[in-house]
């Protein structure tokens, strides 16, 4: 489930259940493709500087089917997300979470995208997160928060930027 900024073409928040499921399909040859109903973030937003087309809905949690896969590469799932956070700690703790659903049962996930007063805009007319908080369920109820600024993390562990749930 996703709330998308139209204005801000990126998501407000986007909601998800991480399962333990087998890896049935590869995600070489996805491309993120625009919702015809939706105005949203583009290819352009993501060219010649340092963002990545993040993932909040990690594509490696829905790869049991070519469908949910699929419906990961929709830029409503995708943010701009500073590459070296999204490469390093965010999708470690994306691996953690697959990890947990397999140990524990399967994990809510809830992700809010946020926009400080003074966030960057780009010329592409795209709005640029501040950060992302994660609060993930485990199925005794019992929760876990994380706020990752939307920068360059300098190689940081995951677990550091865990943060009381309140």
């Amino acid at each position: 489930m996703v709330s998308y900024n139209e204005l801000y073409e990126q998501p407000n928040w986007i909601t998800y259940c991480v399962r333990n499921v087998p890896k049935n399909v590869d995600r070489k040859g996805y491309n993120f493709r625009k919702d015809a109903q939706v105005w949203t973030s583009n290819n352009a937003d993501y060219k010649n500087n340092i963002w990545d087309k993040g993932h909040l809905a990690p594509a490696a949690a829905f790869s049991d089917s070519e469908d949910n896969l699929k419906a990961t590469f929709s830029f409503l799932n995708c943010t701009l997300q500073h590459q070296r956070l999204n490469r390093k700690e965010w999708a470690q703790l994306e691996q953690q979470v697959r990890d947990w659903a397999e140990a524990f049962g399967d994990m809510s996930v809830e992700v809010d995208v946020l926009f400080e007063s003074n966030h960057r805009v780009l010329p592409t007319g795209a709005h640029v997160p501040s950060g992302f908080i994660k609060r993930i369920q485990f199925p005794d109820g019992s929760t876990k928060c994380f706020y990752f600024p939307n920068e360059d993390t300098l190689n940081k562990n995951w677990t550091q930027f865990e943060v009381a749930c309140d």
